[in-house]
């Protein structure tokens, strides 16, 4: 749950958009999930027991005892975007090293993104429930948005987004989420991919496309990202967070070659560079050929992990529940009956069940209603018992939580 910081001290002096920061509800179930106890079905962490540490920690020695440049400021390490280019090949995606920017993972390729595109009071083209992340890349531009409805079954809704078009929107960029969507787990369909792109070109509007789970399907590469329909109007943002590991933040944009050399300046102004150790441990790494087999094995745990939950949902969750089975990500997403609110049913699960999970209206964009009764699961933090647990512990609240409703309305 997201609410106004409140704090003791004067705050007249900061910026206008700062004075209305608002705490991230994810942040909150990041200390809530780590206290002692805590079953956290909350945020899309990755299995640390999965992260390639022994063959990472190889590569990591043979940079120090091969490169003496490996400590020191640095432009990007070349090699690493060769392996880029080979990563994204076999996502569909013809790219060249020219066109790849290197990041600190993600989140900071959005962000460096935004400062490019959107000037204060921009509109801007989002769905109507999205990674609360990219929403707080917006905040200190105060831009209209735009919202748009999600299909759970095809993805955002792009006819939506060309009556906004049609009807004389001029937005500085177009979010969207392809592949394994966060929080609906959905996975946007070819034809939605190719209008979108066609509109972005036509309408000359950017669409940023953030892909941090789309390695991760389930049933192969069925289609691929935005990106392989536009190589001028789709950046691409891609991370190694999800795939190797968070901690390594390093990630890429793949994004017409003239905006590099914007995109320097602007990151220059934000962290110097971007860690040369980990560049080249990664492309050390890459190098050893260990990766389609790591890739492979995350994601076959990740599949087993998920097919768990959706057996634990089936099992235990009462009739009116709503999810579909997730082709790609890291989560599900759940509609519980109407009756139920899951921002109280989170209160009580804390306290009676020691168990966290992420209410639906975190991710509601610019006060957007969300249903009451929706949340967010994740799947590949725990192993299988763990989940099992986790759900039984989620039914048993909400069969109190729906027993007592029952009691007073009878009362």
């Amino acid at each position: 749950m997201s609410y106004a910081l409140q704090v003791s001290q004067p705050t007249d002096f900061l910026a206008a958009w700062a004075r209305e920061l608002k705490h991230s509800a994810l942040q909150d179930m990041l200390v809530d999930g780590s206290r002692p106890g805590i079953l956290s079905l909350a945020l899309g962490l990755p299995a640390a027991e999965l992260f390639p540490v022994k063959l990472y920690s190889e590569a990591v020695k043979h940079v120090l005892s091969t490169d003496p440049k490996a400590l020191q400021y640095g432009p990007p390490f070349e090699p690493l975007k060769k392996h880029i280019v080979k990563l994204m090949a076999r996502r569909g995606v013809e790219c060249r090293e020219e066109q790849i920017f290197l990041t600190a993972g993600a989140q900071q390729g959005t962000n460096l993104l935004a400062r490019l595109l959107v000037e204060q009071g921009s509109q801007v083209i989002v769905e109507e429930k999205t990674f609360t992340g990219f929403q707080q890349v917006l905040e200190p531009y105060q831009p209209e948005i735009l919202t748009v409805p999600t299909d759970l079954a095809t993805g955002m809704d792009v006819d939506a987004v060309e009556r906004l078009l049609v009807e004389g929107a001029k937005p500085a960029l177009i979010y969207a989420i392809a592949d394994g969507h966060n929080p609906l787990a959905v996975c946007m369909s070819r034809e939605k991919r190719i209008k979108l792109a066609r509109l972005a070109r036509k309408y000359r509007v950017p669409v940023i496309e953030d892909d941090p789970y789309g390695f991760i399907s389930y049933n192969g590469y069925e289609e691929p990202p935005l990106r392989a329909f536009d190589d001028e109007w789709v950046f691409y943002v891609g991370t190694f967070s999800k795939i190797m590991a968070p901690a390594l933040r390093t990630g890429w944009l793949i994004v017409p070659e003239s905006l590099v050399t914007f995109l320097a300046t602007v990151k220059e102004a934000t962290d110097i560079n971007t860690a040369p150790l980990n560049q080249r441990a990664i492309s050390a790494y890459l190098d050893g050929g260990h990766f389609d087999q790591h890739l492979s094995e995350l994601t076959c745990e990740y599949r087993r992990r998920r097919d768990v939950m959706i057996a634990a949902l089936t099992e235990e969750m009462p009739e009116g529940t709503r999810w579909q089975k997730p082709g790609s990500g890291l989560f599900v997403w759940v509609e519980l009956p109407s009756d139920v609110d899951t921002g109280v049913l989170l209160r009580q699960a804390i306290d009676e069940e020691q168990l966290v999970f992420i209410p639906g209206h975190a991710f509601a964009v610019n006060g957007h209603e969300c249903p009451k009764n929706s949340m967010r699961l994740n799947f590949s933090n725990n192993p299988g018992d763990r989940l099992a647990d986790g759900v039984a512990r989620l039914a048993r609240v909400l069969k109190r939580q729906r027993a007592a409703a029952l009691v007073e309305k009878v009362v």
